[in-house]
């Protein structure tokens, strides 16, 4: 059974904190008296939450176990490193989506997909 949108919940608020981080980052790199127009670090924070939306929409598509850890556990790295970055920057927005983001990771990974097989009821 192919999962849709609707079936995680966490995915979703874990690609829409990581596309406003993204959204932020970008205004922060191209608005002139930002304090980090053109900057490499506004750079890589831009960079960093388009992999994290990449990422949540994998989250969306993995089927095996394994393959869903290894993929939290990267998103994980990316959330925090992105939070750290956004909080060098002064950039307290990308700071508060990652924080939301991982609110939408925790959810995923307590509520997991609807095509996982339940045990014994």
């Amino acid at each position: 059974m192919p999962s849709s949108l609707s079936s995680r919940p966490g995915a979703l608020v874990l690609l829409t904190a990581s596309l406003a981080g993204l959204a932020i980052a970008l205004y922060a790199y191209l608005t002139p008296l930002t304090g980090i127009t053109g900057t490499l670090g506004a750079l890589v924070a831009i960079v960093a939450c388009l992999a994290l939306a990449v990422m949540a929409l994998l989250l969306f598509k993995v089927t095996s176990r394994g393959a869903a850890i290894t993929l939290r556990i990267l998103i994980l790295i990316g959330l925090a490193g992105t939070f750290f970055a956004g909080i060098l920057l002064h950039q307290w927005w990308i700071g508060a989506a990652m924080v939301v983001g991982l609110v939408g990771l925790i959810v995923d990974m307590v509520r997991p997909a609807q095509h996982t097989r339940l045990t014994h009821s």
